[in-house]
């Protein structure tokens, strides 16, 4: 089964000299329950690719398909009932929370959003959706201001998670984070994905961050996808020469032996 398949998808902006094509006839497959990483340079059509897929830029050209069935989104009823199946986390956190809502109150109103639950229940799902992400249910009743980037980027990623989408969409949720936080909330992804059996499309320009996460890589580059591997088989033996510019722009930790003492 493939959660997500897109098939010559194409996105055109309009730019200040005319059309820019954003998206070039993009095709690309996410195998339920597996996690597929997007990697670029900023600009390269990675993010304009997530949009599309749920229906906040427009297709001009192409199809893309969700647990099979070809997304449309032309109405209010569409998009709602794309939201059941794709979630999407973004870059900013704030652009998901509300800041005059709690935590507690975020993650409700998702819950909730397709199904009914009694004030027990509520209760006990935000616990458990906290805990998912790594945040103490203490956290619960704060707001986005009182929480870190990175516990803020949790919370959205809880909130995600409340619909229980099948596909999540990741856009670039770690590059505005401390090097630190960035590898515990990687590995709190990894983690989720293997235990939700979660099918994920993760997005980044950060060439081991997305391979940590993800088990197949395509490497995306002026809007179309230069290449696509196994991860261990991208890192070991990758085939096209921008591919190779990322993984030599990686830095690397050098050793020598220490120098001896001058007589």
């Amino acid at each position: 089964m493939t959660a997500l398949r897109l098939r010559d998808l194409t996105v055109r902006h309009h730019g200040p000299r005319g059309p820019v094509t954003a998206v070039d006839g993009v095709s690309l497959d996410v195998p339920s329950g597996s996690t597929l990483g997007l990697v670029g340079e900023s600009g390269s059509g990675k993010s304009s690719l997530a949009r599309a897929v749920v229906g906040l830029a427009p297709v001009h050209g192409g199809r893309v398909l969700v647990d099979g069935r070809e997304v449309r989104v032309r109405t209010v009823r569409d998009r709602r009932r794309l939201g059941r199946l794709v979630q999407v986390v973004l870059q900013d956190p704030d652009t998901a929370l509300d800041p005059r809502m709690t935590v507690r109150q975020t993650l409700v109103e998702a819950a909730t959003a397709f199904h009914r639950l009694d004030r027990p229940a509520r209760g006990e799902r935000v616990t458990e959706l906290l805990g998912l992400v790594g945040l103490d249910p203490r956290y619960a009743d704060r707001l986005p201001r009182q929480l870190s980037g990175g516990q803020r980027q949790r919370v959205a990623v809880a909130r995600a998670l409340a619909v229980g989408p099948g596909l999540l969409i990741a856009d670039e949720i770690t590059s505005a984070l401390d090097v630190s936080v960035q590898a515990a909330l990687l590995n709190t992804i990894r983690e989720l994905q293997q235990r939700l059996g979660l099918s994920m499309l993760f997005i980044g320009h950060n060439l081991p961050a997305v391979c940590h996460v993800s088990d197949t890589v395509a490497v995306m580059r002026h809007g179309r996808i230069v290449e696509t591997a196994a991860t261990r088989t991208l890192l070991r033996a990758p085939q096209h020469p921008y591919t190779r510019a990322l993984l030599d722009s990686v830095p690397r930790l050098r050793t020598r032996p220490p120098e001896e003492d001058p007589p």
